[in-house]
């Protein structure tokens, strides 16, 4: 598939490393974990976000845009590199913060939050659970009209089609890492989240005919509201890219039950998960997405869903600077 069709920026010199986790691996007892290393992408510190970003603040400057406007929780990762692209590209960004556990946000909270105010975020509107995000964020783009400035709305996650084309990308980077190392990947399992990563990696794997399957580890929703999220967004990339085609519904697989109580909020095999991988590779995950995807993939090894002899490929999404929002419970 040729991407060069589309606008691009590009905030990361060359692919992110895919690396063998022998330390951890030896610990779960089997399969054979490898880490694709996107927390190791551009824009302070890097993530998942970043890959849709190239697309999406490319689209932005080609209209004309002067300011970001997008929405998170208080702890967003997207919200945080959405920022560290306007800052690299001489825009302005406005946050709309959706308060999702109530009590949850903090004017003076560490983690993203504390990145939110050094990087000089313009405006941040904090909202109840439930609302209207894609109206609230609008409105911000309607005061700026009035302004005479023009804005450039970026949903949750940056998950549409355009920003899913950054997971098309990775999708060809990885066929070519895996052909080069000499690495068969056996399964790949990643944090779904709004759907962009997970369905953007489906869309991928299938224009570039990689026949590996992929798990997406819910976190946020079990797999009855999940499956149907990610289908969506991988058939609209895949219409964006015009390849003619339906997405199977069997090629998106979610696994629910490690995100609970509620997104965002701790649970003992996050705590376990994100404390395993530091201690066994000094690698850290965040708590929030790749901590309850890394559980996951712990608790399907345990019950018995790879063989001891298979790789596993773990996508980390990212998201370590909202460690620093969790420190009491992580080091209970």
């Amino acid at each position: 598939m040729d991407l060069a069709r589309f606008p691009r920026r590009r905030y990361t010199q060359g692919p992110t490393p895919l690396e063998f986790l022998p330390n951890f691996t030896k610990a779960l007892g089997g399969p054979r974990v490898w880490m694709k290393r996107d927390d190791q992408l551009g824009l302070v510190p890097g993530g998942n976000k970043t890959r849709k970003l190239e697309f999406l603040v490319a689209d932005a400057l080609a209209q004309g845009c002067d300011t970001l406007i997008t929405c998170g929780a208080p702890q967003s990762n997207h919200c945080r590199i959405t920022l560290a692209a306007a800052v690299k590209e001489g825009l302005r960004c406005r946050f709309v913060i959706e308060e999702r556990v109530p009590g949850s946000y903090r004017d003076d909270a560490s983690g993203n939050h504390f990145l939110f105010r050094l990087l000089g975020v313009e405006t941040l509107t904090v909202v109840p659970a439930g609302s209207d995000l894609r109206a609230a964020m609008q409105q911000i783009a309607d005061d700026l009209a009035r302004q005479g400035r023009k804005g450039y709305v970026i949903p949750t996650g940056g998950s549409n089609a355009l920003g899913g084309l950054g997971y098309v990308a990775c999708a060809q980077e990885l066929q070519q890492q895996t052909f080069d190392q000499g690495v068969r990947i056996d399964h790949v399992v990643v944090a779904s989240g709004s759907s962009g990563t997970h369905g953007g990696l489906v869309a991928g794997f299938l224009g570039n005919r990689i026949d590996i399957p992929i798990t997406g580890i819910g976190v946020s929703r079990d797999p009855q509201d999940q499956v149907p999220i990610v289908h969506k967004e991988a058939q609209a990339v895949c219409d964006l890219l015009g390849l003619g085609l339906a997405v199977p519904r069997e090629k998106v697989v979610c696994v629910g039950g490690y995100w609970q109580p509620k997104y965002s909020v701790p649970n003992p095999r996050m705590l376990e998960a994100v404390r395993l991988v530091a201690r066994t590779e000094a690698i850290l995950l965040d708590p929030v997405y790749t901590g309850k995807a890394m559980a996951g993939l712990i608790g399907m090894s345990r019950d018995g869903a790879f063989r001891r002899d298979e790789n596993v490929l773990f996508l980390h999404t990212g998201g370590a600077p909202a460690l620093h929002a969790y420190e009491r419970e992580l080091l209970a």
